[in-house]
């Protein structure tokens, strides 16, 4: 019975000594995509005009950042004292009221209206919380008014619409009260010219325009300085719907971004390192004057303008090219093959490749390595084997493989515990 109990101790003993002494570890393999891009700094330039700012008074904005206004569209109101503010503030709010107890005076309200108002109260609650996450209070404040507005609507509709005629009336009235005692103490900035709203005066908005950007230097565009004279509370209007990203770059890069343009067929991806979350496509407008092996690039792009209006001096990417491959780390890679002879003995041949685990066997995959980086590798089946040949096929490395990261006495065909 001794012996019988040494010789199963020795057994487990042994076992979990393998177990926890076994290298083999295992990683999954996955398609990814790298992209190579160029490092830039430089000025986002537009034509830009600057408001007047009326002294004196409350000013009150009456445009959100980046909004279209037309040609003698109001863009500010500048209020005599608090007391006319808030007048203002008080008007505001009847007409709201108004607004929807005309809404639940003039529609039926049957089951249908209802399950309207219904769904945009829950829309905008969607909406509301994705701003909330985002960070962006300001759409988050315009949002919380529309609900606002959508959730008295739904309690007019279930109180119905006998006293509503009654209710108009009074507001009517205080809303006239209030228009009279409101005249002359309030004056209102006007749009000389359409154009999208911008609240951010900076200095650069005479320093730095389109004209400008012709024959630019690099000393020149590193030495701009804003102009402190040029400031208004009032804000600005962008012009037109151009914009430019003007940037100093190497000899060797403008060469290579003229190139990239005849391939890319006339268009490049910009990508602002902040402030827009979308690669904007530009084209390359001009490329100045050398001075001591550089020169300033200046791009073109026509699109997104409102998104941009806050942006001025700016770090940027251009994407120059991609690489797409299956992802596996560095340490997976193997320069030679190793497999048994007939006669069982080890043979080694010189091969890049990675070895899988498939079953509980592990398999030699040929590979090439088309991306290399810190830490890991993108590679692709060896150019030689042919999918069409079932013996290749089955060595041909796909996104999901487990890749073996170590194990000892690794060869083509080992049974893996």
């Amino acid at each position: 019975m001794a012996a019988l109990f040494l010789g199963v101790a020795a057994y487990f003993g042994i076992e979990a000594f393998q177990y926890l002494d076994d290298p083999l570890g295992v990683t999954l393999a996955y398609r990814y995509e790298v992209e190579q891009t160029l490092d830039l700094s430089g000025f986002v330039v537009r034509e830009e005009r600057v408001l007047p700012d009326e002294g004196g008074g409350l000013l009150r904005i009456q445009r959100s950042e980046g909004e279209r206004v037309a040609a003698g569209g109001t863009v500010a109101s500048v209020y005599a004292d608090q007391a006319s503010l808030d007048r203002q503030a008080e008007i505001e709010n009847l007409e709201s009221r108004v607004e929807q107890l005309q809404y639940a005076q003039d529609l039926a309200l049957a089951a249908e209206t209802t399950r309207k108002l219904d769904a945009q109260i829950a829309q905008n609650l969607l909406e509301y919380r994705r701003f909330l996450a985002a960070d962006r209070l300001y759409d988050a404040e315009g949002t919380a008014l529309e609900l606002r507005a959508l959730v008295l609507k739904r309690d007019y509709s279930d109180t119905g619409n006998g006293n509503i005629g009654l209710q108009l009336q009074e507001l009517g009235a205080q809303l006239l009260n209030l228009r009279s005692q409101a005249e002359g103490s309030v004056r209102r900035i006007t749009a000389p010219e359409a154009g999208l709203y911008s609240v951010e005066v900076d200095g650069f908005e005479a320093v730095l325009t389109p004209d400008m950007l012709e024959g630019l230097t690099p000393s020149a565009l590193s030495s701009l300085t804003a102009d402190p004279s040029t400031a208004s509370r009032t804000g600005k209007l962008v012009l037109g719907d151009e914009w430019y990203y003007a940037a100093v770059v190497s000899a060797e890069d403008g060469a290579s971004l003229q190139q990239l343009q005849a391939e890319s067929g006339g268009t490049l991806l910009l990508r602002f390192s902040k402030g827009v979350d979308r690669d904007l496509p530009v084209t390359l407008e001009s490329l100045g004057a050398r001075e001591n092996g550089r020169m300033v690039a200046v791009f073109r792009g026509t699109r997104y303008l409102r998104e941009l209006t806050l942006l001025r001096q700016q770090r940027a990417q251009i994407v120059t090219g991609s690489t797409t491959g299956i992802r596996v780390p560095r340490e997976c890679l193997r320069a030679e093959r190793a497999y048994l002879d007939s006669d069982g003995r080890t043979v080694t041949e010189e091969r890049t490749g990675i070895y899988c685990l498939v079953g509980r066997e592990a398999r030699f995959k040929p590979v090439e390595v088309v991306y290399s980086a810190d830490g890991f590798v993108l590679v692709s089946p060896a150019p030689e084997l042919d999918p069409s040949v079932d013996r290749d096929a089955k060595r041909i490395i796909r996104a999901g493989e487990q890749i073996i990261v170590s194990a000892r006495g690794l060869f083509d065909g080992k049974v893996l515990q």
